[in-house]
């Protein structure tokens, strides 16, 4: 019974049978093929449920090696790669901008490693060609909930034009819809192209019983027809390849417009200066929900000290008006729960205090 990473609220207890966890392997191992001659660093924690069937269970049952690490500290996870060989990686979204941009990157072999994948929270497509180009390897996203055990989407290792934007096709024996958001109409796949974004529901052996001691919530997530409703916006381009657009729950209103935060913060992380980043709505002097930045300077950087105003007017040049970032606080780290997911629950509470 793993729990929820509660993020935005108090976490529940998941309830998981032996066949969702059994299944979810299953629906995993074709897709990405990992090899007894593989090593993977199990850099995630195994009470989380991304290390407990994603590398523990799924390494198990592809009879690899599995090598393991106390809690993630950079040298310490370079080092462990370099020494240990390790090929293939699995990790969430921070650890890709750690490699993509820090510099002590360089100081260390990672030749070894074949294929790296980001889950537990959105991996921008253009910080995903930079992870690959610099480590020389195929980078894949996949997704998924506690409540799914976690996986229901891969982008396969052998895929192609599967941009890594996207978190690939809906693994094997699981049904999905998208449903309009303002209506609850259902999005049809097109025949061509990408589909209107819709809120993604899923339905499989993989999808939890409930919450514990939760009926109400259980009620709320889980549907008559089985359909579990994750409460992420998603697109579905015409071959069957997924996009998570950002959380329902996390879309800011400004002005009647709806802005998705994991595309600022993909927007941010593409500055030199800026070493992380995350947005939340917050409330203006008016009362309007307006986007705001929290933003983590790039260490040992000489240039120009980075300010607010220079924040804002690099978005400001590269989206439309209604998605301008209109105010700034600089922090010294984002708070991320132990899989990577931005804990905004917690920035909330600074930016109220802020405002």
């Amino acid at each position: 019974m793993p729990y929820s990473s509660g993020t935005t609220g108090r976490p529940k207890g998941v309830m998981l049978s032996h066949r969702n966890l059994i299944a979810n392997a299953a629906q995993s191992r074709g897709l990405l093929k990992v090899a007894p001659e593989d090593r993977l660093l199990a850099l995630l924690p195994f009470f989380h449920i991304y290390g407990l069937t994603v590398l523990l269970n799924l390494a198990l049952l592809q009879r690899a090696c599995l090598v393991t690490m106390p809690k993630f500290e950079l040298t310490e996870f370079l080092r462990i790669i370099q020494d240990q060989k390790c090929s293939y990686l699995f990790i969430a979204p921070p650890v890709a901008v750690a490699l993509s941009k820090h510099p002590l990157v360089a100081d260390y072999d990672l030749s070894s490693v074949h294929t790296t994948l980001s889950g537990a929270a959105p991996l921008d497509g253009d910080l995903g060609v930079k992870l690959g180009e610099r480590l020389g390897c195929r980078v894949l996203q996949g997704y998924g909930m506690t409540e799914m055990s976690p996986v229901s989407h891969l982008i396969p290792v052998d895929a192609a034009d599967v941009p890594v934007s996207s978190v690939g096709f809906t693994v094997p024996n699981m049904d999905c819809r998208l449903l309009d958001p303002a209506t609850g109409e259902e999005i049809e796949v097109p025949n061509e192209g990408v589909s209107a974004p819709g809120h993604l529901l899923c339905r499989g052996p993989n999808v939890m019983l409930g919450y514990l001691n939760r009926p109400e919530e259980t009620a709320d997530t889980l549907d008559p027809d089985g359909f579990l409703h994750t409460g992420d916006i998603a697109t579905v381009r015409a071959d069957g390849v997924v996009t998570i657009v950002d959380r329902l729950k996390e879309l800011i209103k400004y002005k009647g417009y709806q802005i998705a935060p994991a595309e600022l913060e993909a927007l941010l992380l593409t500055h030199p200066g800026i070493a992380d980043a995350a947005v939340i709505g917050t409330s203006d002097a008016d009362g309007q929900e307006v986007p705001m930045a929290f933003v983590v300077r790039q260490p040992g950087d000489d240039g120009e000290r980075l300010d607010e105003a220079a924040v804002m007017e690099y978005v400001a040049a590269k989206v439309a008006p209604f998605k301008k970032i209109r105010r700034v606080e600089f922090i010294d780290a984002v708070p991320k729960s132990s899989s990577g997911k931005i804990l905004r629950r917690i920035l909330k509470t600074s930016g109220t205090a802020a405002g």
